[in-house]
């Protein structure tokens, strides 16, 4: 069983940077994509980004294409979201989650599992 958790959340100011973290056990994740979500209260979980299992292919979603860098380092069971430029529209609770195949499919909830807890974001002036 794969458990997944995340940690790097906080506050930045608009334009600042934060990485996040997410670190895999139970099982190794090698084989796996792994995905990147947010959510605010009110609204459906959104992807944001996703990484294939060697990290060798990666995918964005148009509002962070550019700001955002997704990376893996399967020694270490570990992936990361390095976030630059924030926006206050960033804000969001932060997950990361497994996909079924080494490949990245569409980045939307339906296609992913093992969820972790989630890690807040606050973008604030």
């Amino acid at each position: 069983q794969l458990q997944l958790v995340e940690s790097g959340g906080g506050l930045v100011q608009p334009g600042g940077s934060l990485r996040l973290s997410c670190a895999a056990s139970g099982r190794t994740m090698d084989y796996l994509a792994i995905g990147w979500f947010r959510q605010v209260p009110g609204k459906e979980r959104e992807g944001v980004s996703c990484i294939s299992s060697s990290g060798l292919s990666r995918k964005y979603a148009d509002s962070v294409k550019g700001r955002f860098t997704i990376s893996r380092d399967n020694a270490k069971n570990t992936m990361y979201l390095q976030m630059n430029s924030l926006r206050p529209e960033d804000t969001a609770v932060y997950y990361c989650a497994a996909g079924r195949n080494p490949q990245c499919p569409p980045i939307e909830t339906i296609h992913f599992g093992s969820w972790g807890q989630g890690t807040q974001v606050t973008v604030s002036s």
